[in-house]
């Protein structure tokens, strides 16, 4: 199965949350892809705090080869030109991750 995340959120539990389903998805042998959206883009800037260790779940995800995706249109709306996290990516992007998706999830 393939499973794709809409992340919209920069609230620490909804990602920690997003991340974790996407380790447990990847650890049972399924393929994950997180298309960051909206708040969501601002992932490379919600710090960690002593409940959620957002950098070492998201770092997880990548070393399970998890894909990550954040939109450019919403990291341009916040003035980055990029994230430190992932590839800048498009509606088409997004599209084509729903197209290949089993199933399509949105947090936030």
């Amino acid at each position: 199965m393939k499973l794709g995340i809409i992340l919209q959120s920069n609230k620490p539990e909804h990602v920690w949350n997003t991340f974790r389903l996407g380790i447990t998805t990847l650890k049972a042998g399924h393929q994950a892809e997180i298309f960051l959206m909206s708040e969501g883009s601002e992932l490379d800037s919600i710090p960690d705090s002593k409940d959620f260790d957002i950098s070492v779940k998201v770092s997880e995800f990548k070393e399970l080869k998890g894909g990550i995706y954040a939109c450019g249109s919403c990291l341009k709306v916040r003035g980055k030109g990029e994230s430190k996290i992932c590839p800048i990516s498009t509606m088409s992007d997004l599209l084509k991750m729903i197209e290949s998706s089993d199933k399509v999830l949105v947090f936030g």
